[in-house]
């Protein structure tokens, strides 16, 4: 049994095998297509191509975040088998999920006074908070043990970059994120929004770009820009992307040109259904290590 468990949400956008592998357990989230819930279970309850199609056929989508009486539930055998928690949670800046795994922390505690759990604000979102978890794995398959691990999470979480642009502004003009007015015109000039996330966890729009491949190069422009090293970056790069797997192939394709010392292959995943609930599909999200993230 190892010593501890390192623990995130499903939002962390990897796959199940990516999981497993790296022996990172995870809570689901759960969402809503035309008001049946599903949980947001890395595509087993509905297919990602499914999900999409019935988003771009009008069906309607919510999410719904952990509860707190959920991560008592799912924490507790985890305690009972003696083995101490770190988990990672979705970016407060776009979730209250935080707040709950807290509350649940403080209760347990009470229960577990021996115990030891920590929660970590990732301040990310999707794959990066993925990104962000395999590197916590890699720690701790080194060694590293929970209270120093739980304090790199901390002190290193804001090095993970975020990049997103989307081609399909529907959901976002849906969402209120883009106003009818901006959207029906980005929309005939083919605006593509560039997105990062900020320190705080919050999506920012950065720059509006006309057209799919000058945003693309723009985004490749941006990991030069801001990953450690630069051209000469090492570590670990990955995509999701919601339904428009070409695009996020031809970034993936410019970064490996790009960046020759790169840690393997570019690793491409799906925009999961509690974050592609918002974004609709048409979104690609680069994730890299880099400069710590200001607002």
């Amino acid at each position: 049994m190892e010593p501890y468990v390192i623990s995130c949400c499903s939002t962390a956008d990897l796959t199940e095998e990516h999981f497993l592998q790296r022996d990172i357990r995870y809570i689901c989230f759960h969402f809503y297509l035309d008001g049946k819930q599903y949980d947001d279970d890395l595509g087993k309850s509905i297919p990602f191509a499914d999900f999409y199609k019935a988003m771009q056929d009008g069906a309607q989508t919510k999410t719904s975040q952990v509860n707190v009486d959920e991560f008592i539930d799912y924490f507790t055998p985890f305690l009972e088998q003696g083995q101490d928690i770190l988990h990672v949670c979705l970016s407060s800046g776009i979730s209250g999920v935080y707040n709950s795994a807290n509350a649940a922390r403080d209760e347990l505690m009470e229960r577990y006074p021996d115990r030891k759990i920590y929660v970590v604000d990732s301040l990310g979102a999707s794959s990066g908070y993925g990104l962000l978890m395999d590197q916590l794995a890699d720690l701790r398959d080194a060694g590293m043990g929970i209270d120093e691990l739980a304090a790199w999470a901390e002190a290193h979480k804001l090095e993970v970059h975020h990049w997103f642009f989307s081609t399909d502004l529907t959901f976002y003009i849906k969402g209120g994120r883009i106003s009818k007015a901006s959207g029906f015109v980005g929309t005939i000039l083919g605006i593509c929004p560039l997105l990062n996330m900020s320190d705080t966890g919050k999506l920012i729009p950065r720059s509006k770009i006309r057209s799919k491949k000058r945003v693309i190069q723009e985004i490749v422009k941006r990991m030069e820009e801001n990953a450690d090293g630069g051209l000469d970056y090492s570590g670990k790069c990955y995509i999701s992307n919601s339904a428009c797997y070409d695009d996020a192939r031809a970034v993936a394709d410019l970064i490996e040109a790009r960046f020759p010392k790169l840690s393997g292959r570019v690793e491409i995943n799906h925009v999961g259904t509690t974050i592609g609930s918002h974004t609709g599909p048409g979104t690609v999200a680069l994730f890299f290590w880099g400069k710590k993230r200001d607002s």
